[in-house]
């Protein structure tokens, strides 16, 4: 059985994105906004909320349980103030919670998230079947020779 963890993290994420677009709305506010406090414009990809949602379900069948504090501050970035004037270092600012708690939330009611009380998220069994089941498909479609002693 191939897991998370037997194939690299982008093309997982990248398939795993495929499959949320037909399983999950992406709001209508989600082109506008940022990312997060340390970035000055929103992201130019047209298909970020898929891959933004993939990604933090790969984060949270990693991490689980898991809370929005700890994710944000995993997205998050430097801020250095506006990009003319750098005057002095940068500090950490943490991701967008609103952006990750609709992302989870999404995920949720598709089923493939659930929230433990007091602990964070965790994945649920259909969300870790599923994930496994894109895992698999990923490493069939992979032309790497070093990955294929976990077929």
């Amino acid at each position: 059985m191939v897991t998370i963890y037997d194939v690299p993290a982008d093309a997982l994420i990248e398939a795993v994105a495929a499959r949320l677009e037909d399983r999950i709305d992406e709001p209508d506010w989600v082109e506008f906004t940022k990312t997060g406090a340390g970035k000055e414009l929103p992201p130019e990809q047209d298909d970020f909320w898929y891959v933004r949602s993939a990604s933090l379900l790969r984060k949270v069948a990693q991490n689980e349980p898991i809370g929005i504090e700890r994710l944000a501050t995993e997205y998050g970035s430097k801020k250095r103030g506006s990009n003319r004037y750098v005057v002095r270092p940068g500090e950490h600012e943490s991701g967008s919670r609103k952006l990750i708690r609709a992302s989870l939330q999404a995920l949720e009611e598709e089923g493939l998230v659930t929230t433990a009380a007091g602990e964070g998220r965790r994945v649920s069994d259909e969300g870790e079947a599923f994930l496994s089941e894109v895992a698999s498909e990923v490493l069939e479609d992979l032309d790497r020779p070093e990955l294929e002693r976990y077929a």
